[in-house]
């Protein structure tokens, strides 16, 4: 089963989980991505500053980025 890898970013931090997660396609994989970004969004949401951003990126053996789900924080005007 191919081997994947969780990263997380909001700006001043950025880092890749240095333990592996194995899943049967990557649509499985996908599946667990929104699963645990959801878990996290309640919480992040309330504590996101103007003009942020936080990002969650699965990355696959290679850490090459497979998929990104990405929150902004935007001042328009």
């Amino acid at each position: 089963m191919p081997l994947y890898f969780f990263r997380i970013s909001d700006g001043r931090y950025a880092g890749a989980s240095d333990q592996e997660s194995e899943f049967e396609s990557r649509e499985a994989a996908w599946t667990e991505m929104t699963r645990v970004c959801g878990n996290l969004l309640g919480g992040l949401s309330r504590s996101l500053k103007q003009n942020a951003e936080w990002q969650m990126e699965l990355l696959d053996e290679a850490k090459k980025p497979v998929f990104r789900i990405r929150l902004v924080a935007e001042s328009i005007g």
